[in-house]
């Protein structure tokens, strides 16, 4: 058996208490059936005989009984086995993701999030039938077997044996060949599903390029010729599930045929009652209701394992970054110490980060200057622990970062991304996700600082205004500001700005950076940009080239020395002076 399986069976045995009690009940549901069909057959077949009505009070007793323990035990045994299921497709959903989140964000970026989805929503769901369809069916057929072998043989041993070998061949030779036959399908099956998953997530994130490239015809086309294979291949494991349930249905009438051929001869020299012959007939179709759901099982079982197989996938991976030889921590103060550091994202590339020594202050205003891909981004994963860097040290309060719990660095930091993830929720409940705990004078004050609560408020719903997957609702302005007042929120010590004014018009720009210097005197501030704009107010500027510092300094002394920040300086001022001749803004120093 495959060890992911195993592993899957292991956080199943958790419920193996509901699991056991819905085996039992399982095989007393179909025990109630053959008990039915057996004592209606002894009746009928018994009457025929005209006896006197007393002989038959016990089978109509039985009949009684049977029929409603069959009904009251189906209700028992569906009520508990669907109990069973929704345990452990929570279990399955809370392990998952508890595994999945300390990967994030390092180890997922090279899954698309339509793949991502996939997973967590399909492949989990897919392990919902591990026990009703795949571990519960096979120990109650098992369970039948014995009572049948019980019951038969009361009668003539032979008759067991002709059962035996039948539901070897029902519970064991059909479905092994239904599972070779459909195992290349389902592969496949389970392939396209995620495929599916992807285009549609990409093309209805990126429908507005679609439409303006033209291109939406050809998306719809390659997601159609998808989906026409997908359903095909469905088409296909339908028609192999109508196979096995036919094949299961002549192998009944066989065993039947082959039952009446050893029987027949035995009533005929008198061995037998010829009643019995009736009651071994429909005891025999009775007993069978347990190996129709065994081919379909296989199927489920392997279904089950390519789910887990690729959930596994993303488990097994091992986290960027873990917790060694952590402590507790107090922190007397908030500098921060880069020396020597060195970092690359893999083996095989560049290093990113080279040799880089930083000191910054605590309540101090610091800027991190370089050109897109200069590594300022994965500097800010190495200080918030999402990245493990290989050489030098980073200390936080004089304490080695790595010796740091990743929860605890993470709390100390208050972060403005690039590109900020917003929620399909309101403006309100946006900003209140980085302290949930906040008063609404609070979450309004941070939006004030950020300079879009008068945005805001002139919005027919205010802060209850929706704002759509992604905050799709608001211009990236507007979302950038939203993410500022979410990080001033939290109220971390350290704050960090990863080009937090990348969207905006340089006026807002420069009010926004007057804002954020202000906290300065409270918090430290990290400033990621490219954009020198209000650079004077910054108590130390570093200038990364390629992941390497080459220049340090205030902001008058590094004009002065003619260099690279000099450079970018000019550069900017004439794209921003060549811009102001079009009626634009006014240059930013």
């Amino acid at each position: 058996m495959n060890s992911h399986f195993i592993k899957l069976l292991r956080l199943a045995l958790s419920y193996k208490g509901w699991m056991i009690v819905a085996a039992l009940l399982g095989f007393l549901t179909i025990g109630s059936g053959i008990g039915l069909m057996m004592t209606s057959a002894y009746i009928i077949a018994k009457a025929a005989l005209h006896p006197s009505i007393s002989e038959l009070q016990v089978g109509i007793v039985g009949v009684r009984f049977f029929g409603i323990a069959r009904g009251v035990f189906r209700y028992l045994e569906r009520y508990v086995s669907h109990e069973v299921t929704f345990r452990l497709l929570t279990r399955f959903r809370v392990w998952f993701y508890e595994a999945v989140e300390p990967l994030a964000p390092a180890r997922l970026q090279k899954y698309s999030s339509g793949d991502l989805l996939s997973r967590i929503v399909a492949d989990v769901e897919s392990l919902e039938h591990i026990y009703a369809r795949v571990i519960g069916p096979p120990v109650i057929a098992l369970a039948v077997l014995f009572l049948m072998w019980f019951l038969f043989g009361m009668f003539n041993l032979i008759f067991t044996v002709v059962l035996l070998t039948f539901f070897i061949i029902g519970g064991v030779a059909v479905p092994l060949l239904v599972r070779i036959i459909s195992e290349k399908s389902g592969n496949e099956l389970i392939e396209l599903r995620s495929k599916l998953h992807i285009m549609a997530i990409d093309g209805l994130q990126g429908m507005a390029e679609l439409q303006a490239f033209g291109r939406q015809s050809d998306h719809l086309a390659a997601f159609d010729k998808l989906n026409a294979r997908y359903t095909n291949l469905q088409r296909r494991m339908a028609w192999i599930n109508g196979m096995h349930e036919s094949l299961i249905g002549i192998i009944m009438n066989v065993t039947v045929f082959c039952i009446l051929s050893v029987a027949i001869p035995l009533v005929s020299s008198s061995q037998l009652d010829g009643v019995i012959l009736a009651v071994l007939v429909i005891g025999t179709m009775a007993a069978f209701e347990a190996v129709l759901p065994l081919p379909a099982a296989t199927q489920y079982y392997d279904s089950s394992l390519r789910a887990a197989n690729r959930l596994f996938d993303i488990i097994e991976t091992k986290p960027a970054v873990q917790d060694k030889d952590t402590e507790k921590v107090e922190f007397a103060h908030y500098n921060i110490s880069i020396h020597d550091l060195s970092f690359h994202y893999n083996a095989a590339a560049r290093c990113v980060i080279y040799g880089l020594s930083l000191a910054i202050p605590q309540k101090s205003w610091t800027v991190i200057v370089g050109a897109s891909g200069s590594g300022k981004s994965t500097l800010i994963h190495l200080l918030t622990r999402f990245w493990e860097f290989e050489k030098g040290s980073m200390e936080l309060g004089g304490i080695d970062l790595r010796k740091i719990p990743q929860e605890v660095v993470r709390e100390q930091f208050s972060i403005v991304a690039q590109n900020p993830h917003f929620f399909n929720g309101t403006i309100y409940e946006n900003i209140a996700l980085a302290n949930p705990n906040a008063t609404r004078y609070a979450v309004e004050r941070a939006a004030q600082k950020a300079h879009i609560h008068q945005f805001i408020v002139d919005m027919p719903s205010g802060y209850d205004t929706w704002i759509g997957e992604h905050g799709l609702q608001l211009s990236g302005g507007q979302r950038q500001r939203l993410a500022i007042a979410r990080a001033l929120l939290k109220n971390a010590p350290i704050l960090i700005f990863d080009e937090p004014t990348a969207n905006l018009d340089i006026v807002t720009e420069r009010a926004l950076l007057n804002s954020v210097w202000a906290l300065s005197g409270e918090k430290t501030v990290l400033l990621f940009t490219h954009r020198l704009v209000a650079m004077e107010k910054a108590d130390m500027i570093y200038v990364l080239d390629d992941g390497q510092l080459i220049e340090k300094g205030r902001h008058d002394a590094l004009v002065k020395k003619g260099n690279k920040y000099h450079a970018m300086l000019q550069q900017q001022n004439q794209l921003f002076t060549a811009d102001s001749f079009s009626g634009g803004a006014e240059p930013a120093v």
